[in-house]
């Protein structure tokens, strides 16, 4: 009897944050409520940039405006800057000049996870409020209307940029329940 081995090499990918939405106890304070839309978002982000081709990362619409790699880069700038008005120390692994696409949708879900850790845990979201001479001048409710409602707007387009290239998102995604289908 003859027998083959084979020696498979697996690349295991590593796990990234928002495969799925986090449990969350039903607790429905303020920043588990602010932390739940970070999540979405981060979920959402996840399915929308996985397994994106060159033709996708490249596709642009008619007309004027960012392709699909610009609008990624901005998702990118947008959490780095809901880290900033937060103050959460988180630090980058590469410059954003020296990251690949693959590298800066890591550092991206990675922001969104320590972004909602802080916010879990902070005891008022005032605490995030930008002040100045005792004064706010940018309240907490801008970091919500302003970066994180951008960023879902900006991952729908992702998502639907590539739809139109023709690699739409997995179909066994449920984004009410925040899980995959096996």
């Amino acid at each position: 009897m003859t027998m083959l081995f084979f020696t498979v090499s697996i690349n295991s990918q590593e796990k990234l944050p928002y495969y799925e939405i986090p449990k969350m106890e039903e607790n429905y304070s303020a920043q588990n409520t602010v932390a739940r839309i970070i999540d979405g978002l981060g979920f959402r982000y996840y399915w929308s940039t996985e397994g994106l081709r060159t033709e996708d990362l490249s596709y642009q619409p008619k007309g004027e405006g960012r392709n699909c790699q610009k609008t990624i880069i901005h998702i990118y700038d947008l959490s780095n800057m809901m880290l900033r008005l937060t103050k959460t120390d988180f630090k980058q692994e590469k410059e954003k000049d020296k990251m690949t696409f693959k590298g800066m949708r890591k550092q991206t879900l990675l922001n969104l996870e320590a972004l909602s850790n802080r916010i879990k845990k902070s005891k008022d979201l005032s605490e995030f409020s930008v002040k100045k001479d005792g004064k706010i001048t940018i309240p907490f409710f801008n970091v919500i209307n302003g970066p994180i409602a951008d960023a879902i707007w900006h991952t729908g387009q992702v998502a639907s940029f590539r739809r139109s290239s023709g690699n739409p998102i997995n179909s066994k995604v449920n984004h009410f329940s925040g899980t995959v289908r096996e």
